[in-house]
């Protein structure tokens, strides 16, 4: 299951682009994602216009590794399902 790192993604969209099970997205955070975020990752997200990827096909997950390697702010990690 694919984990985005809400304070590192930049919404670059590369993780959509190479995932071939089509589990990424673009778009704007949640008011709830963006109350979590640091004050580096509040200025990162204003930045890069208030959008960042999310995994909204998790389930689609065969776990390739694609995101992880193309991510250029290495915000994806993918972990085990319980």
């Amino acid at each position: 299951m694919p984990v985005i790192d809400r304070n590192r993604c930049e919404g670059k969209a590369d993780c959509v682009a190479v995932c071939p099970f089509d589990v990424f997205e673009i778009a704007t955070v949640a008011k709830a994602d963006r109350a979590q975020l640091s004050l580096v990752g509040r200025i990162r997200l204003a930045a890069h216009g208030g959008q960042q990827a999310y995994a909204v096909n998790a389930a689609d997950c065969h776990a390739c590794g694609r995101c992880v390697s193309e991510c250029p702010e290495s915000a994806i990690t993918l972990t085990r399902t319980a």
